[in-house]
C-alpha cells in the first residue's frame, strides 16, 4: 500500500462484527484463565497484553500503523517526545557512555542531553551537523555508543545529511537514531536513507490537532546488535528480565524489544489509550495535511523573503536556501511548515511583532492545523546562554512560525499588519 492508504488503513484491522473505528482500551489490565499463559506473556513467549504500561490494544494498533508508516520492524509509543529520545538513548546506552548529537538540536532535547542525563554520567558531544565526514569522526571514541540528529532541525531549520550521518555511525558500528518530527513519514523516511532508529514528538503533526502528547520510537530493525562489541548488553542475559539475550533471542526486533521491556516497564513513561486513540485520529489526516502545510510555508517564506522588515530569512524549500540539494534529495515531497526569519530590530520589534498578531496564535507549541508563532530565545530556548543560542542556530531576534492549514492569503495579511506594526 501507498502511505496515503497505509495512514488510514494499518494498524487496527476490525474482523467480522467488530467496532469499524479503533476502540478505545480504557483498562489498565487484562484478564486471562490461565496462570501458565500470563506467565508466557511475561516470558515474551506470547502474545497478549497483561498491563497498560508495557502494552494496550489501542496502543498496539497505532504503534503498528507508526512502524508501517516509518518502514520499521516495530515501534513503540511513549508519553511524549522527551520521553521517546531518552528511552531511545537509555536503551543504548548508560554512564560512563557518550553519545554524539548534532548541535542544531530543540531546545527541551539539549537539556535532557546535555544537563539531565549528563548528572546521570553520560557524556554527550554536540556537533555541527555540516561538518564533513572526516571532521565528524574525530569526535567518536571507544565508549561512543549512538549518533543523533533531526531531520529537519527544531528551530534552526537545518536538514540532516542522513546519508552521511549514517555513514559516520555505521564506519563505527553504531546506530543512528533520527528524530523525524518536523518532516513525519510523509515528506522523509530516514529509515530509507540509513537510520537505525527513528523517533517523534507525536504531539506536533501527527497529532494535527494540538490535544495530546505523546512521542514514538521506530526500530528499523537494519541494525546488526548480535556480536556487536559495543553493546555487551545486547548480547549479554538480562537477570532482570528472565535472563533473556534481547540480540539472540529476538533477532531484528532486538532493540525495540529491550527498550519496552526494560526501560519502558522501569520508567513507566506509558501513553494514555485515549490519548493513542487521539494520534490515530490525526494519523488518518497526514497525509493531507503535510503537503499543505508545505505549499502555505513555501508561499509565506516567499513573502517573508521580500518583506523589509524582516532582516533574514531560514526556510529549507526556498530557492535560496542553503539546504536545498538536501531538500532535493531527503524532502521531494515539502519542507514542512516551519519557518524562522528574523525581524529588524531584534527582541523587542520581535515582541512587537508577535503581539500584534491576530490569527496567528503565540503558543508554546508548533506544527499543529493552526498558525502559531513564537520567540524561542525568550521561551523554549530561555535556559540557553547566548553562545549556547547561537551553537544550536538561534539567535535573538529569530521568530519561530508555524504554518498551518488556513487560507494561505489570510496567514500572509496577518503577518503583513504584524509587520506593518513594529
Amino acid at each position: 500500500m501507498k502511505i496515503e492508504t497505509k495512514c488510514i488503513q494499518e494498524g487496527y484491522k476490525p474482523k467480522n462484527g467488530e467496532p469499524r473505528v479503533l476502540p478505545i482500551y480504557q483498562s489498565t489490565t487484562f484478564k486471562y484463565d490461565s496462570s501458565d499463559y500470563m506467565g508466557k506473556l511475561f516470558d515474551l513467549e506470547a502474545d497478549g497484553f497483561f498491563y497498560t504500561r508495557l502494552a494496550n490494544p489501542t496502543v498496539d494498533c497505532v504503534e503498528k500503523k507508526i512502524a508501517s508508516l516509518e518502514g520499521g520492524v516495530g515501534a513503540m509509543l511513549t508519553s511524549s517526545g522527551q520521553a521517546a529520545t531518552l528511552i531511545a538513548v537509555m536503551t543504548i546506552a548508560k554512564a560512563g557512555d557518550h553519545i554524539i548529537y548534532s548541535s542544531t538540536v530543540y531546545g527541551g532535547t539539549f537539556n535532557l542531553l546535555g544537563v539531565t542525563l549528563m548528572k546521570f554520567g553520560l557524556d554527550v558531544t554536540f556537533v555541527d551537523p555540516d561538518l564533513e565526514l572526516e571532521e565528524l569522526q574525530k569526535y567518536v571514541r571507544p565508549e561512543t555508543k549512538a549518533v543523533l540528529g533531526e531531520t529537519i532541525a527544531n528551530p534552526a531549520l537545518n536538514v540532516l545529511d542522513i546519508e552521511k550521518f549514517a555513514k559516520l555511525a555505521h564506519n563505527n558500528e553504531l546506530p543512528l537514531i533520527v528524530d523525524n518530527t518536523f518532516a513525519t513519514p510523509v515528506l522523509c523516511r530516514p529509515i530509507e536513507f540509513g537510520a537505525d532508529i527513528v523517533t517523534h514528538s507525536t504531539s506536533k503533526y501527527m497529532d494535527g490537532h494540538a490535544v495530546s502528547l505523546g512521542g514514538v520510537i521506530v526500530d528499523s530493525g537494519n541494525f546488526i546488535w548480535d556480536g556487536n562489541k559495543n553493546f555487551p548488553d545486547f548480547n549479554t542475559p538480562d537477570e532482570s528480565y528472565h535472563g533473556k539475550a534481547y540480540a539472540r533471542d529476538f533477532g531484528k526486533s532486538a532493540f525495540i524489544i529491550k527498550a519496552r521491556a526494560q526501560i519502558m516497564r522501569d520508567l513507566g513513561s506509558t501513553p494514555s489509550p485515549m490519548n493513542a486513540f487521539l494520534l490515530n485520529l490525526g494519523l488518518e489526516t497526514l497525509h493531507l495535511r503535510m503537503p499543505r502545510h508545505s505549499s502555505n510555508a513555501l508561499k509565506v517564506a516567499q513573502y517573508l523573503e521580500k518583506n523589509d522588515n524582516v532582516s533574514w530569512i531560514n526556510y529549507p524549500g526556498l530557492p535560496s536556501s542553503k539546504y536545498k540539494k538536501l531538500v532535493d534529495k531527503y524532502l521531494p515531497y515539502g519542507a514542512s511548515g516551519v519557518i524562522s526569519f528574523g525581524v529588524k530590530g531584534g527582541r523587542e520589534a520581535c515582541t512587537k511583532f508577535l503581539d500584534s498578531l491576530k490569527l496567528a496564535a503565540i503558543v508554546t507549541h508548533v506544527a499543529d492545523a493552526r498558525t502559531c508563532a513564537l520567540h524561542p530565545a525568550s521561551t523554549t530556548h530561555r535556559q540557553l546562554t547566548d553562545e549556547q543560542l547561537i551553537e544550536g542556530g538561534i539567535s535573538p531576534d529569530l521568530v519561530r512560525l508555524s504554518v498551518g492549514i488556513e487560507n494561505v492569503d489570510d496567514i500572509i495579511a496577518d503577518l503583513d499588519q504584524a509587520l506593518k506594526n513594529i
